[in-house]
């Protein structure tokens, strides 16, 4: 059984549009009231899960962050995905990010969607949606956008953050700075920033790592003091795009040593924590469903395994998901929800096996996000 989705959950893709509307006359999914100007600080990888479980370590954001204060991100639960709801303020049925290594059908190629713009994967429309920076501008609001160097030209950005002005910060108290001088004008202004190094620690170190540790640390002081300097009219949220888990080598399972399983399976996509299959356009449909079964049958006690027809129906990727973007979902799907990673040891590319940390699937570890309200946002 699918888990139910719930309607009535806020989620990601509201935060920003809230913040917008807070700036422009209060309100919103989130009932933000009035102000000058908004800071949406988005922390990749810190789930409430792993703010809860190291609290200690952040004393800061864990101590204002009570049972409330926590939505739900999109499926799957992961960055490509994440973000591009959270700036276009629509699921990812819409805006066409369906997952990290999809297919783009008409080249009969996967592409990363992080990275697949630079490799001439995906075209420059794929990213189907204005993003709320183009709104905040029309509305008269001046939309930020403070990041990394690196990201300032990608492809990824370029989709996603249409309309926003990118100012860069090496790092964490660079950035904050950056952000806190955008709102310190008397115009009002709109601004997101990024931080990725928990999610990049995770990875390489896991969550429950000295590293991971010690980055939350340094985000929860530089968190502490932007707030302590807020403008009073400014108001400041929390939040995040996924939760992490860390899984060991010995959990990796190898879809590749069950020969049945890969069945007239053309491209395996997604991630670790949520396969994404497509079969070759001329697998009949009666075969595709057998193999269907042979993977609830070998993996239905750890995982979710699911078609595309019933994501779609299940609301999983939105209550709406455009003719276009059906092609992009995968055929089959299987979502971990034990602790495992699933690995194809065909692959050429075998380094994201070395990953420690991981997210995608439908668990609360990696669904559930934190919105911590701060400033005049302060409850």
């Amino acid at each position: 059984m699918l888990p139910v989705t719930d309607d009535t959950t806020p989620r990601l893709a509201g935060v920003l549009a809230s913040s917008l509307a807070a700036v422009t006359g209060g309100g919103g999914a989130f009932g933000l009231p009035h102000v000058r100007s908004a800071i949406v600080l988005l922390v990749d990888g810190l789930g409430a899960t792993n703010l809860q479980g190291r609290s200690g370590h952040a004393r800061f954001l864990a101590g204002r962050m009570a049972k409330r204060d926590v939505i739900r991100t999109v499926f799957p639960s992961t960055t490509a995905a994440a973000i591009a709801s959270f700036a276009t303020g629509v699921m990812p049925g819409e805006h066409g990010l369906v997952g990290y290594r999809v297919l783009e059908p008409s080249r009969d190629v996967l592409a990363n969607q992080l990275n697949g713009w630079e490799h001439g994967q995906l075209p420059a429309d794929w990213q189907r949606h204005p993003t709320l920076f183009q709104r905040a501008a029309e509305l008269g609001v001046r939309p930020v956008a403070v990041g990394a160097p690196r990201y300032a030209a990608s492809g990824y950005t370029r989709a996603v953050l249409q309309g926003a002005e990118y100012r860069s910060g090496t790092g964490l108290a660079e950035r904050f700075a950056e952000a806190l001088d955008a709102v310190g004008a008397a115009e009002p202004s709109l601004v997101y920033l990024y931080v990725p190094e928990l999610d990049q620690i995770a990875h390489a170190h896991g969550w429950e790592s000295g590293r991971w540790l010690a980055a939350l640390e340094e985000l929860d002081a530089e968190a502490s003091a932007l707030a302590a300097r807020l403008p009073r009219d400014v108001g400041l949220l929390v939040t995040a795009d996924h939760g992490v888990i860390d899984v060991p080598e010995h959990r990796h399972v190898h879809i590749d040593a069950r020969p049945a399983l890969l069945d007239g399976v053309r491209h395996v996509g997604g991630e670790p924590r949520c396969l994404a299959l497509w079969f070759d356009p001329s697998f009949p449909e009666a075969e595709r469903e057998r193999v269907a079964e042979l993977w609830r049958d070998a993996e239905s006690k750890r995982a979710w395994v699911f078609t595309r027809d019933e994501a779609i129906a299940a609301g999983l990727y939105g209550g709406r998901v455009d003719e276009a973007v059906r092609p992009r979902i995968g055929d089959l799907l299987v979502a971990a929800r034990a602790g495992i990673a699933y690995y194809d040891a065909r692959e050429a590319n075998r380094a994201p096996e070395r990953m420690i940390g991981q997210h995608g699937s439908m668990t609360d570890e990696e669904t559930r996000v934190p919105l911590i309200r701060l400033g005049a946002f302060a409850r």
